[in-house]
């Protein structure tokens, strides 16, 4: 619709080009994609509002901005193989996608994964999966990028070990005021992470680090 391209074209000028998201490739599946579609039906008027959007149990749709600065520190280039993870109703795999990637987004929670797949199911090189978000989906492992569509306090060995050499893993390390965006690369079969600017996220189910007891 065109209220929605409208919409969409004022959040990529006022909230996503306003945190130094420079990136061509990034501006332009933001302003390709239509965020409505991955939006609860009710809610679909709030589609383009700069903020997170609820999706129960814990879980959102991140706010644009922090999104596309994550997508951009991510770089996904044409041709690689990307898996999302904890990627709800499929609006950040329709990103990726839109740049040339090849998607697969994990969620666990059954009605996140079938609001994604019906999303995405007309959008080339996208694949919806559902299992639990720790584990990853080593079915599609190696994999050049990994990105987290929220935050971790710790990122699983299981997960690691889906990264393919020189591949990384781009996510929100920690929560709150202190989280900040991270990057992770193996390489010689070892992953070393740098941290790069502060970023909210909300923590993903399974990515809390165990409460350590002490005598």
């Amino acid at each position: 619709m065109a209220e929605f391209a409208i919409q969409r074209r004022t959040m990529v000028d006022n909230q996503i080009r306003t945190v130094d998201v420079t990136d061509h490739g990034v501006i332009a599946a933001f302003l390709t994609v239509g965020r409505e579609a991955f939006v609860p039906t009710a809610m679909r008027d709030l589609a383009y509002i700069d903020r997170p959007i609820d999706l129960g149990g814990g879980r959102a749709i991140m706010q644009p901005a922090p999104l596309a600065k994550l997508i951009q520190l991510a770089a996904p280039r044409a041709g690689e193989k990307v898996l999302i993870v904890g990627g709800n109703t499929g609006y950040a795999a329709a990103i990726v996608a839109a740049m040339g990637a090849t998607v697969t987004t994990l969620d666990q929670d059954p009605a996140l994964v079938a609001v994604a797949r019906g999303a995405l199911a007309d959008v080339p090189g996208a694949t919806v999966v559902e299992g639990p978000l720790a584990a990853g989906w080593p079915a599609g492992a190696p994999y050049d990028l990994v990105i987290l569509d929220g935050a971790a306090e710790e990122i699983p060995a299981a997960l690691d070990a889906q990264v393919a050499e020189g591949g990384r893993i781009v996510y929100i390390d920690g929560e709150g005021l202190a989280a900040r965006a991270t990057v992770a690369v193996r390489s010689s079969g070892r992953v070393s992470s740098r941290t790069v600017f502060n970023l909210p996220g909300r923590l993903l189910p399974g990515f809390a680090k165990p409460v350590a007891f002490a005598l």
